[in-house]
C-alpha cells in the first residue's frame, strides 16, 4: 500500500507462550503513517503525472510521519536553482554594485519560472482532493501556512482562490460565506498558536502579506502566539518598514506586544532599521519610553547594539528624555551601557543630542567615564589620551562643561574614572583595585536581551610576542626581496658607455614605471614595520616600561602596513613579468592573471570567515 498502515503484529510463537502465562495484555502497536519513495519524489518534485497516471490513489490519506501531505511536502521543497543562487550570492555581496544588480532580479526570475510549475502542480492535486486544503500536520500546519513560511506569494493566493471557490474566478465578486470561508481559513492557529500571517511576517515577503490581508477584517485584532510575539512585533524584528506600514494600514488597532514585555519599538530598535523605527514611531510614539521585564528602554537595545546610530538619532529626535531612563538590574542608562560596549559613535551622537544625560550614573555611582575607563584608551601614551579620548567623544559643547566635572566624579568604590584607567590599564596600585575588577568581572557576564557584553581582549604576553616575530620575520623577506628587485631590474640596463650607461633598458614602459613605484611602495611599508619593532616601540618599553600595553597597541598599525607591503609587491611582481614577458602573447597572459588570481583568493577567504563569524 501507498499510504498509512498498521505495522504487522505477528509473533513467534514463543512469545505468543510468554505473553500468555505472564497474563499481560497486549498494547495496539501505533498507526504509523508514511509515504513510498517514488510517490515522496513526486510530490516534493511537483510531477504532476505520476499522479494522473495513478488515479486511484487515496491523496486524503498519503501523509508523511510528521502528517505532511502532499502540498506540504511540495511546499517545502527548496528550488535548488534558487538556493544555490543565494549561495553564491553571500560571496558575491562584497561587491554592492554587482550584488544590488543581481540580487533581486534572477533569484525572482528562478523562483517565477519554477512557481508557474508549482501553482499547476498544487491547483490541479486540488482539483483531485480539495480537502488538503485543511488538513493540517503533526504541527498544526495548514498548506497555507507552509506557502507563507517559504514566500511563495502565487501559490499564498492560489490557496485562497481555493477556498472561496469564486464564480468564474473573480475574487473581487466573493459573497460573505465565501470571504468568511477565506478569514476562517487564514485565521487557523498552529500548535505554537501561529497564523499564516505571523509566518509570513517572519518571511518578510511583502505580497505574501498583501495577499493575506486583502480578504481579512480591519477590526480583526491578531493576537500574540505562543512566544507572546504578534504579527506587527515580527515584522519589526524582521526590520521591515513595508511591512510595517501594510499592517498599520490595514488594521484599526495593532497589538504590538513581544515577548519578556517588549513592543515592537524594542524590536525594531534590535533589529538596526530606521525606516522601521521611523514608521513605528508615526503610529505608536508613546513607545519610546516603555520598558520591557528587565526595564530596558528601545533606546537601551539601540546603544547597546550599535548596529545603527541613525536609529538612536530617530529614538532621541522623537523624545530626548528616553536617554535618562537606568534600567532595573544596574540603573544603567543607554548612555552607559553604549560606553560600557565600546560603541564610540553612538555615545557621540547621543551626547550632542542631550549633553547633560552624562551626568546620569548607575546603582554603584558610576559615570560614563569610568566606563570609558573600563574600555581603555586607544593608545598607551598615558594620562593625557585618557582626558584626550574624553574630549574627543563628549564634544566641544559639553567638554568644559559636565564632564570637566565628573572627571573627579567619585563612584562608590571610592575611585575616580582616571584611576580605575589608571588602576585597570598601567597596574598603578588602590586598594579598591580588587574590588573594581570584580565588578567589572559581573558587567562583563551581563547579557542585553540575548546579546552579551563585549569582553575586552585578553592579553597573553607570549602570544604578542610570538605576533611581534612573525611580523619581523615578514617585513624582513619583503624588504629583501624589494631591494634585489630593486637592484636587478627586470630587462636590464643600458651597457653601452655614454651619458645613458646604467640605465634601464624599459625605462619608458609604463609597466615598468608601475613596477618601481610599487616595489618602492612594498620596501618602504616593510623597513616602516622593522623601524616601529625596533626603534619606537624599544624607546617607548624603556621609558614607561609598558610591555604588555604597548605591543598590543603596536600590534594593528604593523599589521596594516604589512598587507599593503604584501599587495605592493604582488602588483610589482605583476607589472615585472609583464614587461619582461610582453613579447610573449602565451605568457603575458599570466602576467595578466596574477593579481586577479591574488585578489580572488583573498576574497574568498575573507567572505569564508565573515560567514563563519556569522554563524
Amino acid at each position: 500500500m501507498a499510504f498509512g498502515r498498521y505495522r504487522s503484529t505477528k509473533m513467534e510463537p514463543s512469545i505468543n507462550i510468554m505473553l500468555i502465562s505472564s497474563c499481560e495484555p497486549q498494547e495496539p502497536e501505533e498507526n504509523i503513517t508514511h509515504m513510498d519513495a517514488w510517490l515522496y519524489k513526486a510530490a516534493a518534485e511537483g510531477n504532476i503525472e505520476v499522479f494522473n497516471n495513478n488515479q486511484g490513489l487515496p491523496l486524503e490519506s498519503l501523509k508523511t510521519p510528521n502528517h505532511d501531505n502532499v502540498l506540504h511536502l511540495n511546499l517545502a521543497t527548496q528550488e535548488n536553482a534558487v538556493s544555490l543562487f543565494n549561495r553564491f550570492l553571500l560571496k558575491f555581496m562584497f561587491f554592492p554594485v554587482q550584488y544590488e544588480f543581481c540580487s533581486p532580479s534572477l533569484p525572482n526570475l528562478i523562483t517565477r519560472l519554477r512557481g508557474e510549475k508549482r501553482s499547476d502542480f498544487i491547483e490541479q492535486i486540488l482539483t483531485k482532493c480539495p480537502s488538503l486544503l485543511l488538513q493540517t500536520n503533526a504541527k498544526g500546519q495548514t498548506p497555507l501556512h507552509v506557502a507563507a513560511r517559504y514566500g511563495h506569494s502565487a501559490i499564498v493566493k492560489l490557496l485562497i482562490k481555493s477556498c472561496a471557490k469564486p464564480r468564474d474566478g473573480d475574487l473581487e465578486k466573493l459573497g460573505k460565506d465565501q470571504v468568511n470561508a477565506v478569514r476562517e481559513m487564514l485565521r487557523i492557529r498552529d500548535q505554537e498558536s501561529n497564523t499564516a500571517l505571523h509566518e509570513a511576517a517572519r518571511c518578510g515577503n511583502v505580497e505574501v502579506v498583501k495577499a493575506l490581508l486583502e480578504f481579512e477584517d480591519p477590526d480583526f485584532p491578531y493576537s500574540a502566539n505562543e512566544k507572546q510575539e504578534t504579527p506587527l512585533y515580527i515584522a519589526a524584528r524582521r526590520g521591515s518598514g513595508r511591512l510595517l506600514t501594510l499592517l498599520f494600514d490595514k488594521f484599526k488597532s495593532t497589538p504590538h506586544g513581544g515577548s519578556h514585555g517588549r513592543t515592537a519599538l524594542h524590536a525594531a530598535a534590535m533589529a538596526g532599521d530606521a525606516e522601521a523605527v521611523k514608521v513605528i514611531l508615526k503610529k505608536k510614539g508613546n513607545l519610546t519610553k516603555e520598558r520591557d521585564e528587565d526595564g530596558h528602554t528601545p533606546l537601551h537595545y539601540a546603544a547597546h547594539l550599535g548596529l545603527r546610530i541613525s536609529v538612536v538619532e530617530e529614538l532621541l529626535k522623537w523624545d530626548v528624555s528616553a536617554a535618562y531612563i537606568g534600567d532595573k538590574k544596574r540603573g544603567m542608562t543607554p548612555l552607559l551601557m553604549a560606553t560600557r560596549q565600546g560603541n564610540d559613535g553612538t555615545v557621540s551622537k547621543i551626547l550632542s543630542l542631550c549633553p547633560d544625560c552624562c551626568e546620569k550614573v548607575d546603582n554603584k555611582g558610576l559615570n560614563f567615564l569610568h566606563y570609558l575607563a573600563f574600555r581603555g584608551s586607544s593608545s598607551p601614551l598615558g594620562h593625557s589620551t585618557f582626558k584626550y579620548k574624553v574630549f574627543k567623544l563628549a564634544g566641544v559643547e559639553i567638554a568644559y562643561g559636565s564632564v570637566n566635572n565628573l572627571m573627579e566624579w567619585e563612584c562608590d568604590f571610592g575611585m575616580t574614572p582616571q584611576e580605575v584607567y589608571s588602576t585597570l590599564h598601567y597596574k598603578r596600585y588602590h586598594h579598591k583595585e580588587k574590588e573594581i575588577k570584580k565588578f567589572w568581572e559581573e558587567i562583563e557576564n551581563d547579557r542585553v536581551a540575548e546579546y552579551p557584553v563585549h569582553r575586552l581582549p585578553t592579553i597573553s604576553p607570549k602570544n604578542l610576542e610570538k605576533k611581534r616575530e612573525a611580523h619581523l620575520i615578514v617585513a624582513a623577506l619583503i624588504a629583501t626581496v624589494a631591494f634585489a628587485a630593486a637592484i636587478t631590474v627586470p630587462g636590464g640596463l643600458q651597457s653601452e658607455k655614454g651619458s645613458e650607461q646604467g640605465t634601464p633598458l624599459l625605462i619608458d614602459e609604463a609597466a615598468f614605471k608601475a613596477f618601481v613605484v610599487t616595489n618602492a611602495m612594498a620596501f618602504i611599508f616593510s623597513v616602516c614595520v622593522l623601524t616601529i619593532h625596533f626603534g619606537f616601540q624599544d624607546n617607548i618599553l624603556f621609558k614607561l616600561r609598558l610591555w604588555r600595553v604597548s605591543i598590543i597597541y603596536e600590534t594593528p598599525p604593523t599589521f596594516g602596513l604589512l598587507a599593503s607591503a604584501t599587495v605592493a609587491m604582488v602588483i610589482a611582481f605583476s607589472t615585472g613579468s609583464y614587461v619582461v614577458l610582453k613579447p610573449s602573447h602565451e605568457l603575458v597572459i599570466v602576467s595578466y592573471l596574477i593579481c586577479p588570481a591574488f585578489f580572488s583568493v583573498m576574497w574568498l577567504i575573507l567572505s569564508n570567515k565573515v560567514s563563519v563569524d556569522n554563524i
